[in-house]
Parts: C-alpha cells; structure tokens; sequence
C-alpha cells in the first residue's frame, strides 16, 4: 500500500469527491478508494489545481468525511474479460450480481479504449436478419452497424428489444450482451429469466447499472459492457449483438454527473459535452475485419419528442432508426413500428436487391396514400372515396395487419404462439397483399400471423 499515492478528502457534495494529493496527482479516469475502509470507489474525471482531483463516486458516499483517507489505485476501472463471464450478470466493476460464486476471469481491461483505425474498419454491408417483418423490410439492420428504437414510455421498447435478443442468439451463432443503463430491476429479472427459458444464456453476458445506483455507475457501465464485447470481436474473432437499454439513461446519467461537476448546462439543460460522451461510446461499436459488434439501442424520447437534444444526437450514430408509434399500439398493432419514420441506410438496391428496394417502396407509397386519406374518412366515410382511393385504403389496411406479428417473448400474455419470419417469406406476402391477391379476405386474416399462408388457412 505503502507505493500508492494517498491524499484526502477536502470536499464531498452528493456523488462528487474533491481529494488533496500533496506530491503528485493521479491520472484522469485513475480510481480512487475513499473512506477508511477503502469502500467508496471515485473515477478522477478532473484536476482543479496542482494538489486537488475532482472525481465522480461509482458508489454511494455515505459516512465519507472531510479528512477521510483517499489512495489512488494507480490505474483506471478495469473489468474481467473472457469466455468464463458468459451466463453471468455483472455491475460496472465486472463483480458477479447473480449470488453464483466469483468468476475466475482470463484477464482484466480498463473500460477506457480508444476506438479501432479507420483503416482496421471492414466496409462491406451486410443484412442482419432479425426475423421481425417489419424490421427486416422496411428498416433491415446492418451487420456491425447500430441501429436505434426510438419512442416513449410504454410502446414495447424493451419487449422488442427481448424478441430480438430470442431470435438472433438462435440464428447466429455469436454472442450477445446486454446492457441495462438506468434499468429498473424487475426489467432486468424478467430479461435473465426470458434468457434462460429460450436455452441461450450460456452465450449471453448481462450487465447492469440499474435505476437506483450513482449516476458515476450508470454513466460507466455502457463502457464496461463494451469492454467485453471489444474482446469477443477482437480476440476470440468472433460476432457480438451489443444490446443497450437505454442509451437515453446514458445520457442522462453523463447530465447528472456535469451538474454535479459544476459545469454550465447547454441546450435544455443538457451537460455542454453531450455530444463528445455518446461519440466515445458508440465510435467503439463497430466491425473490423475479424469480427463485428451489431448493436441495438434503445432510445427513450423524452415526452415523445424527437427533436430532443439527447435523441438528436443519437440519430446522428445509427445506420438503422427504428420509430415505435404510441398511435399504432392504441390500436393493437403490435410491433407498433411506424413504417413512415423509420429508416435504415441498408434500403438501397444495391445492397438488398432490386425486388426488395421496390416492395418497401410500394409499401411506404401505400401506407403515405392511407394517411392523407384518413382525413376524407373521418369526415365523409369511405363510401365518398374515389374506386382507386378505396383499394389503396383496402390495401394499407391489410399491409398494418399483415406487419404485426405474435412475439415468443409475450406468449404467456397474449397465448398466441410466437412466429419468427424469414425475409423472403415476409417479402412474399408484402407483394400479395400489394397485388390485391387477399382484398377478398377479411381484415382480421392477416392480423397477428407469420407467413401469408397462414391467412389462406
């Protein structure tokens, strides 16, 4: 211990430590242990003179006094890597949440590294299939690319986000981890109990900042989850699905900690350095010639609005944007996927293929047709409508019903089977239902099915 440099504590305001180190300061990111028994761990994220540190704590500050010992560990907050932590739950530290014992981990890595060179990046696009219609259609996802699910409180964020996680770890051979940032516990336990029940938890790593830790702990627990996902891809060479839920509590926490800091808010009271946080997050997610990090995000949009500072700027880092519409699920259509707003850089025809581009088009075409249509309905009745005008709404009416789907992970509430869709099945049916080949069969057909064929039955 003797080796360590030890200063102590001058000031102590809600998660934020201020310590004196008289003979030299510790590194910014370096982890200070406060308190006599060592039990507060502080992240110096600033130097405020040539003897003083100021540093967010990952722990609660309780019994932390002026004068307290503090000893700077000389190095930043590591966590365990390695194939050991599969089917375990971790906190930002990589300490083991699930009462199974310690993990005997290969190797140990600061959560603090630097993105990979642009000349390292692959730059070939390919589709990740989700085996969701309404994703793989008309927002398909790119392999290593980041793909964002934007909507309020309650339109089934988290539920989609569980489905994928069911349908890509029995696809693709890889490994998939998720980070909760800011997540309540019940979420977390359902999600590890979902996990288990479909047989994958032995490739899944989770980890956890949850909803009533320091905003120290929330703030860094995407960088520890993205730590053992770089090793996968970079060591064992193999693909990760990076799963955050929810990268708006991430920016949160970064906003928590700036006040905290002392630092001027900007825009609608977000922290000035906004922009640069979530940049060194998501520039790490991505693929490289050995392997790829696919991440889906999930991004809470405060009161539904999307020109919010903290959506907008996460709108900037996504390949794909997946927009989940309050509307559509008041109305039972569950995913409640807004096929208008959402986008994804992979709907060219050179990459998804001609027939593809052409059916997502028709569709958005269709679906656009029905929405300034709705109007004349409302106030006229569909009788007032124009023969073309009437199949273009029969048509919209049946795609909507068609691009819902029964999900695995709701069966016990719903009692509907789950279905998981292959692309070109999905393609087929989208083209049937344009070329009116089910205008003659009734709307509730198509409603909560897989396959077309199932409607003909």
């Amino acid at each position: 211990m003797s080796s360590l440099r030890q200063g102590e504590v001058v000031s102590v305001r809600g998660s934020v430590v201020d310590a004196r180190f008289p003979e030299s300061l510790p590194k910014i990111h370096n982890m200070l242990k406060a308190g006599n028994d060592a039990s507060v761990l502080v992240e110096v994220l600033s130097h405020i003179d040539p003897q003083t540190v100021r540093g967010v704590a990952l722990t609660p500050t309780a019994g932390l006094a002026r004068g307290s010992q503090v000893i700077d560990t000389g190095r930043p907050l590591m966590v365990p890597v390695g194939e050991k932590l599969l089917g375990r739950i971790f906190n930002v530290f990589g300490s083991p949440i699930d009462n199974l014992g310690e993990v005997k981990a290969e190797s140990f890595r600061s959560i603090h590294q630097t993105p990979p060179q642009v000349s390292e990046r692959s730059i070939s696009s390919e589709i990740f299939e989700t085996g969701v219609k309404a994703i793989d259609i008309l927002s398909p996802l790119e392999r290593g690319g980041k793909a964002g699910l934007f909507g309020g409180a309650g339109v089934g964020k988290t539920v989609l986000i569980m489905e994928m996680i069911h349908n890509i770890a029995g696809r693709y051979e890889g490994i998939s981890i998720f980070c909760g940032i800011g997540e309540r516990s019940r979420e977390g336990e359902e999600l590890y109990r979902e996990i288990k029940d479909v047989e994958v938890l032995d490739k899944t790593i989770l980890v956890f900042g949850q909803m009533n830790e320091q905003p120290g702990a929330r703030f860094r627990v995407g960088h520890s989850a993205l730590t053992m996902a770089e090793y996968f891809r970079d060591d064992i060479k193999k693909d990760v699905l990076l799963l955050i839920d929810n990268i708006f509590r991430f920016v949160q926490a970064g906003s928590e900690v700036s006040g905290l800091m002392g630092q001027l808010p900007s825009r609608v009271g977000y922290q000035p350095t906004l922009a640069t946080e979530l940049a060194e997050l998501e520039e790490r997610i991505c693929s490289t010639r050995t392997g790829a990090i696919t991440s889906v995000q999930a991004v809470y949009v405060p009161a539904d609005d999307f020109t919010d500072p903290a959506v907008a700027h996460a709108f900037g880092h996504l390949s794909a944007s997946i927009v989940l519409s309050r509307k559509m699920a008041s109305q039972g259509l569950y995913p409640s996927i807004d096929p208008l707003q959402s986008r994804s850089s992979m709907l060219s025809p050179h990459i998804v293929g001609e027939r593809h581009y052409r059916i997502a088009q028709r569709i958005r075409k269709t679906l656009a047709e029905y929405e300034e249509l709705k109007d004349v309905i409302a106030m006229l009745g569909l009788e007032e409508l124009s023969e073309d005008d009437r199949r273009t709404v029969n048509r919209a009416r049946r795609l909507e019903r068609f691009l819902t789907q029964p999900f695995f992970t709701t069966e016990h509430f719903t009692k509907r089977k789950g279905k998981m869709v292959r692309l070109d099945d999905a393609l087929n049916g989208c083209e049937r239902i344009l070329n009116d080949e089910f205008s003659d069969y009734p709307e509730k057909s198509l409603y909560m099915i897989g396959n077309i064929e199932e409607a003909e039955k």
